[in-house]
């Protein structure tokens, strides 16, 4: 039992009360099962992480921590965000092994074992992948396909159809802890560590309870959040946009003096006002796009601090 690892199991939970029950009893009943297998070492825990929860989602990680020793809780200030959530679990825990796992289990853990082979064989991260998106509506399906292929595109390295269910070593963790981003999307830092990495596939299951936490409007910002953290090609598209925009404009100037000069002055007042509202309009979306680069650069200098915990229990 001395060589088995310590595993912790961090679970972000927002508002999910209606799932948690089911949840405590079945992540209890598989560690229970790889603790009595020597699977992992008795002193193995799972941290449910409360990211500013509204509902009774405390209350029931406060019970569940009481009844059972192999539970331990996490109760942030406010809520601090998913990405905000996993680090306060993993940073504020040691153990040999972490896994991070949403709480509405869709993500099938039972994959946890053949993640813990990949680290038995020398890699430091595992990646849950998605085998399929089969139970997704055909509008998330193509969203995602064109979302993954738009990132690395831009240069931002992530893994196809990987969310945040994942294995790290201590030393993975270790080493994350030097990135010291505050806009967080850990499906782009992690890949930058560059340890030993391999990929478990799984099928992702039907939500039991419960709604989903991440909206049409969530995954957007996520989206955008991923690439203006590591990416600056859309700086440099702006510019090449710049560019064209002054080329364009030199060859209409061109040929309103080639007119003026055969034809006298050219009449054309929609014209005028269809290509000053184009200009403005190509403007209007650099500085824009400027203006987020911008402000996350203000964000980043302030240096809060990406969770606060008010309260840990187990």
């Amino acid at each position: 039992m001395a060589d088995l690892k310590k595993l912790l199991v961090i679970m972000p939970c927002y508002n999910e009360s209606e799932i948690l029950p089911i949840t405590i009893k079945t992540i209890s009943s598989l560690m229970n099962k790889w603790i009595k297998e020597k699977k992992i070492g008795e002193d193995s825990r799972v941290c449910f992480v409360n990211d500013g929860s509204i509902d009774q989602t405390w209350k029931i990680i406060s019970q569940a921590v009481k009844k059972n020793k192999l539970f331990c809780g996490v109760n942030l200030s406010r809520n601090f965000g998913h990405q905000g959530a996993i680090l306060a679990g993993m940073y504020d825990n040691q153990a040999d092994i972490y896994v991070t796992i949403d709480a509405d289990l869709q993500d099938n853990p039972e994959c946890i074992v053949e993640m813990l082979e990949k680290i038995k064989d020398g890699c430091d991260i595992v990646y849950g992948v998605r085998r399929s998106r089969k139970s997704d509506t055909w509008f998330k399906k193509w969203s995602a396909q064109v979302y993954y292929k738009f990132l690395n595109l831009l240069g931002v390295n992530v893994i196809y159809n990987h969310a945040d269910y994942r294995m790290m070593t201590c030393r993975a963790v270790e080493t994350l802890k030097q990135f010291p981003e505050r806009n967080l999307f850990l499906r782009a830092i992690v890949p930058l560590i560059g340890f030993n990495s391999a990929q478990v596939y799984y099928d992702r299951t039907p939500r039991l309870a419960g709604e989903t936490k991440y909206p049409l409007k969530k995954m957007v910002a996520l989206a955008w959040n991923g690439i203006s953290n590591f990416s600056i090609i859309p700086l440099r598209l702006v510019t090449f946009m710049g560019f064209f925009l002054c080329f364009l404009a030199f060859v209409f100037l061109c040929f309103v003096i080639y007119r003026w000069s055969v034809k006298g002055t050219i009449v054309g007042w929609a014209s005028l006002v269809t290509i000053i509202t184009v200009f403005s309009g190509v403007q209007l979306v650099s500085l824009g796009i400027i203006g987020e680069y911008l402000a996350k650069v203000f964000v980043e200098v302030k240096k809060r601090p990406l969770y606060i915990i008010k309260e840990k229990i187990g």
